[in-house]
């Protein structure tokens, strides 16, 4: 595996690469890699002829200074795992490789980043737009992979890539998680035990609210998500909405769409943890 650091340097390997009619993968990261990193890592090298992994914090898309402090970093243990996965190419630049200049970009995504974490978290998803845009810029891949955990990011992607007519086919992977149900994320990290522990509580009320769909209204089982989760005196809900996996709208009534995901996030301590349960069918 290569390792490397400057933009002039990987745009050269991989244009050569392409020039050979190989196809690229590409996984953009934040490092602190864990297994559901790699699951992307993974289906990236076996559906491409060489598989690019990026490893860069990128602060444009933090609004809370203390969390980007915190964000758990380890090179070294993410070199080891990238290699036994199968990644060909790092890239791990320094910030003023990935921004030269301020990235001054604003983009419109109407709806989609003001609901949910665009609430919450103003700014974050430009900062993500402005990253993953200049990502593909540089390593303008066959293919990307990004989880399905980020729901939200997905879709706002999945957006950027077709307002921007950039040529690369985005891959949803489905979410990983541990045997616990717990979903995987490098936040996991800053759990205690007991933090640990509580945190099950997430994953157990959304998987739980699979079978109650059919016996709650909408509101009803969106009341019974964040009561079960929030009965765990280290948990509290930021929120939890239901809505269509494409539009991210809030819907009122199970009928409004065929494909309904519920979205919650979640204090665990500090520690702010994300995940989601499909309630229909989505593609």
């Amino acid at each position: 595996m290569k390792v490397i650091e400057k933009t002039f340097e990987v745009t050269g390997a991989v244009s050569l690469l392409e020039s050979q009619g190989k196809t690229v993968g590409f996984v953009p990261t934040m490092g602190a890699l864990h297994e559901g990193h790699l699951t992307l890592v993974r289906r990236c090298a076996a559906e491409n002829d060489v598989c690019v992994v990026s490893i860069f914090v990128n602060p444009t898309q933090f609004n809370n200074k203390h969390d980007l402090e915190t964000y758990p970093r380890n090179l070294e243990a993410d070199i080891k795992l990238l290699q036994s996965a199968g990644c060909d190419v790092l890239f791990a630049p320094s910030e003023s490789e990935i921004y030269p200049e301020p990235d001054t970009r604003r983009f419109d995504f109407g709806t989609l980043d003001k609901v949910m974490e665009g609430a919450y978290r103003p700014g974050h998803f430009n900062g993500v737009a402005q990253v993953v845009s200049r990502l593909f810029n540089i390593i303008k891949p066959t293919r990307a992979y990004f989880g399905e955990k980020d729901f939200q990011q997905l879709a706002i992607i999945r957006e950027m890539v077709k307002q921007y007519n950039v040529p690369v086919e985005i891959v949803g992977c489905p979410i990983a998680r541990e045997e616990s149900g717990l979903a995987l994320s490098s936040r996991n990290q800053r759990l205690s035990a007991e933090g640990k522990a509580a945190a099950l509580s997430i994953s157990k009320a959304l998987f739980g609210s699979v079978y109650l769909k059919n016996e709650k209204s909408v509101s009803e089982l969106k009341a019974w998500v964040i009561d079960k989760i929030n009965s765990d005196p280290m948990l509290e809900v930021e929120y939890f909405d239901i809505v269509d996996a494409l539009s991210l709208e809030s819907i009122e009534n199970w009928d409004e769409t065929d494909n309904a995901v519920g979205c919650v996030t979640v204090y665990c301590g500090d520690v702010r943890l994300i995940d989601n349960i499909q309630y229909g069918k989505f593609n």
